[in-house]
């Protein structure tokens, strides 16, 4: 599996050779633990839950410009499978298109977003040994100054110290001027309410900050903000191994 980075994005060139050198750190200083992946207080291996927020006629969040949140959630989406899968991991994805889950029968616009939430804590906690990385986008139009990235985590066991270890990523590769600080998610949000496994929210940017929008659609930055997540991943399991 290749990773290609367009000669247009150059300048993002190093950085990627970077994070893949990060990378290869984080998986030596892996080493010496098991080979079998274990997922956080279970004794099964752990299976990689990749969610992109929104899709189909859910947009999510929407820029300045027009850029809808779920078409860039499923490309970063897309690339942290990849890279996960490149890692060994076993990886399920609650969709690889621009769709929205919802169950036949759902009509307006709401009853589709009700059931597609639904369907996804359904099929998070059908899968054994998940582990929820979910990807969106966010937007703070009153202070279009704000940017960067940041992780949120649920209540379950795990996902304060999974939002840790992929914002520590984060900050060193994607927020470069200013880091943020892992937070807990509202309870108001129903997807990381219901889940059951330990699971983050990487909000990868703010479409409200034309300049991050810009960035966000390249598949460079898309590529470094799965590398740095991943990285982040793996931090997460070689701490979990020497507790």
């Amino acid at each position: 599996m290749v990773l290609i980075i367009r000669k247009k994005h150059g300048v993002f060139a190093g950085l990627f050779c970077l994070f893949v050198a990060v990378l290869a750190v984080v998986l030596w200083q892996g080493r010496g633990q098991s080979a079998e992946v274990f997922a956080p207080g279970l004794s099964g291996p752990a299976t990689v839950v990749i969610d992109p927020g929104h899709g189909g006629e859910d947009g999510g969040a929407v820029a300045v410009d027009g850029t809808t949140e779920s078409g860039i959630n499923l490309a970063v989406a897309l690339r942290l499978d990849d890279v996960m899968r490149f890692l060994g991991h076993e990886t399920v994805m609650t969709r690889k298109e621009d769709i929205s889950v919802y169950t036949e029968g759902a009509k307006t616009l709401r009853e589709k977003k009700v059931s597609d939430l639904k369907n996804r804590v359904d099929q998070i906690n059908g899968t054994t040994g998940a582990v929820l990385i979910s990807i969106h986008q966010n937007s703070m139009p009153s202070a279009p100054s704000v940017h960067g990235a940041q992780a949120f985590y649920n209540r379950s066991e795990g996902s304060e110290e999974l939002a840790g270890a992929v914002q520590e990523s984060l900050n060193q590769f994607i927020n470069a001027e200013q880091g943020k600080t892992a937070k807990k998610i509202p309870d108001s949000i129903y997807l990381m309410k219901h889940v059951t496994c330990p699971a983050v929210i990487v909000e990868c940017g703010f479409l409200s900050n034309a300049p991050e929008t810009a960035r966000l659609q390249t598949d460079a930055y898309q590529t470094a903000l799965a590398v740095s997540i991943a990285a982040g991943y793996q931090r997460y399991l070689a701490n979990e191994g020497t507790e």
